[in-house]
């Protein structure tokens, strides 16, 4: 007795029927003779899809969220910097008694 040699599929082909499924394009046991599938198999790839969907889009979400803290921190170093540039030159400047105070004149 010959066993028969298990298939592996692509996540794209997985993704292709679980969405004919989920589109309602045909019915799940058509979809699964035309590909040779067990229902079980299929109702654990749509299974999968759905639960992980939501982890997506927070993906995204989180991602964008820490491009943001990240251009956040970047400004706050760059203004840190621009503070104390400044307080260096007011106190060069008082130690060089160049009369400049900060306003202009």
């Amino acid at each position: 007795m010959s066993r028969r040699k298990r298939r592996t599929f692509t996540p794209e082909s997985k993704f292709e029927t679980v969405l004919e499924v989920v589109r309602g394009e045909k019915s799940a046991a058509q979809i699964c003779r035309e590909r040779e599938i067990s229902e079980t198999l299929l109702s654990r790839w749509k299974q999968d899809f759905l639960s992980k969907g939501p982890e997506l889009f927070e993906s995204q979400a989180n991602g964008k969220a820490s491009e943001l803290e990240l251009r956040i921190a970047e400004l706050e170093r760059l203004a840190g910097r621009q503070a104390l540039e400044l307080e260096i030159l007011k106190k060069a400047g008082a130690l060089l008694g160049s009369g400049w105070n900060g306003n202009g004149r």
